[in-house]
């Protein structure tokens, strides 16, 4: 037992942080920055362990986009709260929206951009055994913290893929715990997708019955 949790306790202490993570981002709450940004930090040193450089590496964007994200959802909440009645909003931050159509070709193309850039990177200059899969979640999850940052629904079906690509991932380098958690995050990624989508009909509703 001493080896064992001598050779994983690392992954299970970003496993539980991570559930508190996941929660808090199904809930919209804004402590998932804070969470977030502990998780990232010992996400580093794991992923450097494993061999995993391209998410060792995405774990510093991580870490930009937590301090992004804790600012841009308090903006959109100050903004809101100029809009609606402050007795009535103070205690909510602003509703989900939908990702902007035209950011869809650009990212498209930086995701794609970027794949390439890893991969080349991973299998030309690192020892990497999976530098396919390492590169594809690691160039995906760029548009996806970025969109949930901006907190659009669809930042949830692109963590679907993530998500499903990752847990395999983790299972095959040996990273059991986080590929549990991942496997979670697949289940409530489909249900936050549907949350986060009747947050945004209820706020529609309550607008138009405060124009009304």
């Amino acid at each position: 037992m001493t080896v064992f949790l001598s050779a994983h306790w690392l992954d299970m202490l970003t496993t539980a942080l991570g559930l508190a993570y996941i929660f808090f981002e199904y809930k919209a709450s804004i402590w998932l920055w804070a969470v977030g940004f502990a998780m990232q930090v010992l996400g580093i040193v794991l992923y450097y362990q494993k061999g995993l450089y391209a998410d060792c590496g995405m774990e510093f964007y991580y870490l930009a986009m937590t301090v992004y994200g804790w600012w841009n959802w308090t903006r959109k909440k100050r903004n809101q709260d100029k809009q609606a009645d402050k007795n009535e909003q103070a205690n909510n931050l602003a509703a989900p929206t939908h990702f902007e159509r035209r950011f869809i070709l650009p990212w498209t193309l930086a995701t794609l951009v970027i794949w390439g850039a890893i991969y080349c990177f991973l299998a030309y200059r690192t020892d990497s055994t999976v530098p396919l899969a390492d590169s594809f979640t690691t160039a995906l999850s760029v548009v996806g913290i970025w969109a949930l940052a901006r907190k659009y629904l669809e930042q949830w079906l692109i963590w679907i893929v993530v998500d499903v690509v990752t847990c395999a991932l983790y299972f095959y380098k040996d990273i059991p715990f986080k590929a549990s958690l991942y496997a979670l995050y697949v289940v409530i990624a489909i249900l936050g997708y549907f949350k986060w989508r009747n947050m945004m009909t209820e706020e529609k509703e309550k607008e138009a019955g405060i124009n009304c």
